[in-house]
Parts: C-alpha cells; structure tokens; sequence
C-alpha cells in the first residue's frame, strides 16, 4: 500500500488490536508513535517488536480522556516530527451492566475514554492535517455500535456516536484533503476471548457466516488501506470487519 505521509499516532496501541495495527503500520514504513495510558511495559515491547522488524517507533504515554494530556501529546508530535499525517483513534474501554443497574458515572466513564476522547482526536488532528491539506483518519469503533448489545448499553452507544461523529469530520474536512472513516470489527481473538471457554466460544462462532473469529492482524490490514493513498476518494465510510456477521 501507499502513503504519502510519514507518521501515525495509534491510541491504545499497548496491546491487543491497536498494538497489532502499530506493527502492520510500522511494517508500511511509517514512524508510529505508540500510545498507552498504563501499560508502559507492554508499549516498550511492542515498539522492540518494531525496532526489530526494522521499523521506526516512538513511545508516548497520556491518557486520550485527558483533552489536556491528547492536546500536549499531539503537539510533543509535531515538536518532533513537524507533522501529523495520521491518526488511529482505537483506544477504549469498557464497563458492562445491565441497564437497570448502570449508574450514570457508570454510562459516563465509557462515553469519554470512547466517544469524548475520539471527539478530541478527531479535532486535533483536523487543526494539524489541514495546514497540509493531507491526513487520514480512522476511528475503530465496533460491531455492537451497529447492533446493540445487552450488558453494553454505555459501549454500544459510545461506538454508535464515533461512527456517526465519523461521518461530520468528513464532511467538514473533505475540501481541507482530510478523510475520516470507521472500522466496526466483530469478534476478534484477544487475550479475552482466549479465557473464555470453547462452548461459549461455540456459541459466537455459530452466529457468524464465516464461523470463526476474526484476528487483529484484519483489522490491522483493513486499517492500514483506509489510511493508504490506496482508500483516496474514500471518507465518511464505515468498513465491517465482521465475517459477515452484520451484512446491513
């Protein structure tokens, strides 16, 4: 794939997904800044991961909740690099109850690390890309923000805003040669679905058209082409990374 630019910031790249999109990006030959909010240790291994597949990395700790700590880290980015070509908005969490149970602090604490902070993300970089009129953008959202799901009402909602959210940044920064789009992966194999137990395992895989999970080296892929010169006159799209289990 192509890329005009020469760095990424990937949020929540310490692990899991967004450590595997760092790797694939690095791969492209981009410089990734890899982000964490705690995992230092993990970051610092995946950017020897990195260094020894001989690409370009640097280390940035910050808390993407934090608009003071993502602005700052933002332009420590520039102060080193004189630009921002693009931005992975992946990191999040989560907070599961049942709706009669969940406490506003409860829907609250998810909708600012997910929702909130890729506002702030999106906005930053927006204010960086358009003195080059060049960037791309690609919020990771998720398949539930699609579909809803019981126990996630605070999740689903937040990944249902970015998605949404996507589409306005596109809009308003289309003529300033900035593009926006999502990613919505289903279920991908991590560390968590790794404890879960084969007849649960069994009940997911049964749901998808392809019947099995996907890996983050998929979503990592389909990230990198959406960032590319490859995905040009592509913005405000939401790509399904999903086996087809949500085909609408």
């Amino acid at each position: 794939m192509k890329f005009s630019g020469k760095n990424v910031l990937v949020t929540g790249a310490s692990r899991g997904i967004g450590a595997e999109i760092a790797k694939v990006l690095a791969g492209y030959g981009l410089k990734v800044w890899i982000n964490y909010r705690s995992g230092a240790k993990e970051a610092d291994s995946v950017k020897e991961s990195i260094e020894a597949n001989g690409g370009v990395c640097a280390v940035i700790g910050f808390d993407v909740s934090d608009e003071k700590a993502f602005v700052d880290g933002i332009k420590t980015i520039i102060d080193s690099d004189g630009e921002l070509s693009y931005l992975v908005n992946n990191a999040g969490i989560t907070n599961d109850k049942l709706a009669l149970r969940m406490k506003n602090e409860d829907f609250m604490s998810v909708i600012n690390a997910n929702l909130t902070s890729t506002f702030t993300g999106c906005r930053e970089a927006m204010k960086v890309m358009r003195k080059k009129k060049f960037g791309s953008v690609v919020n990771i959202a998720s398949i539930v923000g699609e579909t809803g799901n019981a126990g996630q009402t605070n999740y689903s909602a937040s990944k249902g805003g970015v998605i949404a959210m996507t589409k306005s940044f596109a809009i308003e920064s289309a003529t300033s040669g900035i593009r926006y789009n999502t990613i919505t992966p289903g279920f991908i194999a991590t560390e968590m679905t790794d404890a879960l137990s084969d007849e649960i395992k069994n009940s997911f895989t049964s749901k998808i058209p392809m019947n099995r999970f996907g890996n983050a080296t998929e979503v990592a892929e389909a990230t990198a082409f959406l960032l590319s010169d490859n995905s040009s006159y592509i913005t405000g799209e939401t790509l399904k990374v999903n086996g087809g289990m949500n085909m609408a």
